[in-house]
């Protein structure tokens, strides 16, 4: 359990228990935040009731895998965004569900997995602005949301570039590792998408003129800050998107164009293996022939099976079959 009170801007108060927050949030001069990690159902009630929360959004931090998205009740705001985290080399991201008071901002984490310690330090290193209240602690938590989208997409854009670079190498490629980190790389693209295009549906929103539970005057350039950082993200997924189906077009292309090499090379060995086997056919058939019984016959065969063969393949070779 996370909590802490601001008072004019200055931090008064954290670590005292949940049940002092009601007397605290009385106070218009109080900024009050506190953090539930996975709480039950009925923690949550006691809060909706404390605070006045619409019981959709309550009912909404209960429902797995929400869509990034802000809805505006009329007491409060209610936001859900997600960090980010892996589970080995899977994104799995961890649901923030936030409801936005005047004075007392409440962060719901569907578990332990994003560091909400992260959120506190970019707080105090910018305590100058605590006396902004509610907008400040928002745009704390979004600001180390999308700072962590955007470390990731350029972690995904580093793995995207080496992969182009192996399949476009002169070092033999193992195929099935390629094709596990092309699979790996995907999926976790789709996903990392998913969570990451409504964002700037969420800031932008925050940022309309007609929004003014947060988006106070003196705030807005962090909040435009934070939004110029989701729009970036989310062009560079689509590039990312984008270049990672053609690395794989471009890998099937290449598995189609080795697929035709070995198909020519293999006929042409079976076509120079043919001529052979049909000439010492001929000369094995039990009716007279030209030089049977003859030594002269059997050079004969030998010297045509030679030259075939040699002709074959100096045509094959000519034409890269070989």
């Amino acid at each position: 359990m996370h909590t802490r009170l601001y008072r004019n801007g200055v931090l008064e108060k954290e670590g005292f228990p949940i049940e002092d927050v009601s007397d605290h949030v009385a106070d218009p001069e109080n900024t009050v935040w506190f953090d539930l990690c996975a709480p039950t159902l009925d923690e949550l009630g006691v809060i909706g009731e404390e605070l006045g929360l619409h019981e959709l959004a309550v009912e909404d931090v209960v429902t797995d895998h929400q869509r990034p998205k802000l809805d505006v009740y009329d007491k409060h705001l209610f936001i859900t965004v997600y960090g980010v985290h892996f589970d080995g080399d899977v994104l799995d991201p961890v649901e923030i569900n936030v409801f936005v008071t005047r004075n007392a901002l409440v962060t719901v984490r569907e578990n332990a997995h994003f560091d909400i310690g992260e959120v506190t330090r970019r707080w105090d290193s910018a305590s100058r602005l605590a006396g902004h209240g509610v907008a400040f602690l928002l745009h704390g938590l979004l600001d180390c949301v999308v700072d962590g989208h955007f470390d990731l997409v350029q972690d995904l854009d580093g793995k995207a570039e080496e992969l182009e670079e192996t399949l476009f190498g002169d070092e033999p490629v193992d195929a099935r590792e390629m094709q596990r980190t092309m699979y790996r790389l995907r999926k976790n693209m789709t996903r990392f998408r998913k969570i990451t295009m409504p964002m700037r549906e969420v800031v932008g929103t925050l940022l309309r003129r007609d929004q003014d539970l947060v988006a106070a005057a003196e705030m807005r350039p962090y909040y435009e800050d934070v939004y110029d950082h989701a729009l970036r993200v989310t062009e560079w997924t689509d590039s990312l998107r984008d270049l990672l189906a053609n690395v794989r077009e471009t890998r099937l292309s290449q598995q189609g164009f080795r697929l035709n090499e070995i198909m020519k090379r293999v006929t042409s060995w079976a076509a120079i293996i043919a001529v052979p086997t049909a000439i010492t056919g001929f000369y094995g058939q039990n009716v007279p022939y030209p030089g049977a019984g003859q030594p002269w016959g059997f050079w004969m065969s030998v010297i045509a099976v030679a030259l075939t063969s040699v002709g074959l393949y100096a045509v094959f070779k000519k034409k890269d079959w070989l």
